[in-house]
């Protein structure tokens, strides 16, 4: 019986043909500290595994994935200061505590593990 492996859309007879020259085996990652709970990931299967398990998808350094910031317009600090005041002063009650409820969230989220001075708020 024969068996056959397609490398880049190329059939090769197993034990017959020579495989292309171009083949590399890919290092093992370097050890990094996951910034979601501060477990030490050792190998790519381990990688694969944390972002699986945390719902996470590595982008790398495509910009196509990741949006521009859109929502404060350069301006001068001062200009801005105004801007904020402005936009604070036209919400509602009930969207002032909803804004400030999910900026508290956020601020939680964004630190995991440290005591929080702020939970019977």
């Amino acid at each position: 019986m024969r068996s056959w492996v397609y490398i880049d859309g190329v059939a090769y007879e197993k034990g017959v043909d020579p495989l292309p020259d171009r083949v590399q085996i890919m290092p093992e990652i370097e050890p990094y500290k996951s910034m979601v709970t501060g477990e030490i990931i050792t190998s790519r299967a381990k990688h694969r595994e944390h972002l699986k398990r945390h719902n996470m998808v590595e982008i790398g350094n495509d910009s196509s994935l990741t949006k521009p910031y859109t929502g404060m317009p350069d301006a001068a600090p001062q200009q801005r200061k105004e801007m904020l005041i402005a936009q604070v002063n036209a919400m509602t009650e009930k969207q002032f505590k909803e804004a400030g409820r999910r900026d508290l969230e956020r601020i939680r989220w964004n630190t995991n593990g440290i005591p929080d001075p702020l939970k019977d708020i």
